[in-house]
């Protein structure tokens, strides 16, 4: 932690950092960064606030250093990097409310999945302050994640439509009803049910069948 006496050098010097190898953006900024850590301190809400801003003030520093700085962990300072101003202020608001209490009834799973289906893109953050907002009760995340899991609410997206069934295919007809028909001439008619083929070879004659 910082401590309010230390100097400029001495709080550069526990990041690992050399005030005569800073650029100008870089010193100009951390001067005001310790102007202030020395006036608000190095309480939570403070250095939540303090790392937000420099790992988003393009200063060209890494972020272990920044970490260094405000006297917070590398992964933490990673999981900040990526959350935006509204997230970073819930976080302290949440962390502001205290213990978290109160209790996700069974009756709250329609309309937090009613919530759902209209803010698709809503985070957890997000979620929480609808239940705040609704019911008047605080819980933690971790509380809010086994309620999503519990009613299958943590992976809730609208439903699609169903697809269209594809129209039935009709029959081609027969070749035989194809067949192509000389101009002029009658169209033959089709055999009668059940007749046999035509014998391909005429029958012998009556004549002929005492030879």
């Amino acid at each position: 932690m910082t401590a309010a006496t230390e100097s400029f050098a001495g709080w550069l010097a526990q990041a690992q950092l050399r005030e005569d190898q800073l650029t100008p953006l870089q010193r100009g900024v951390l001067l005001g960064a310790f102007a202030f850590r020395q006036r608000c301190g190095p309480d939570y809400y403070s250095t939540r606030l303090l790392s937000h801003f420099l790992l988003h003030a393009g200063t060209g520093l890494k972020v272990a250093q920044i970490a260094r700085l405000v006297g917070i962990s590398r992964p933490t300072a990673s999981r900040q990097q990526g959350a935006s101003s509204k997230e970073a202020i819930q976080t302290a608001q949440h962390r502001l409310a205290g213990r978290p209490y109160g209790k996700l009834l069974p009756r709250y799973a329609g309309p937090i999945a009613e919530f759902l289906l209209q803010h698709p893109e809503a985070s957890r953050y997000d979620i929480l302050d609808f239940i705040r907002r609704t019911w008047d009760v605080r819980v933690s995340r971790v509380a809010l994640y086994r309620f999503l899991k519990k009613y299958g609410l943590q992976r809730l997206t609208p439903a699609s439509p169903p697809a269209a069934e594809p129209p039935a295919a009709v029959p081609a007809p027969p070749s035989a009803c194809v067949a192509a028909v000389p101009p002029g001439q009658p169209v033959p008619e089709p055999a009668p049910p059940f007749s046999g083929p035509t014998p391909s070879t005429p029958a012998l004659s009556c004549c002929c069948q005492g030879l």
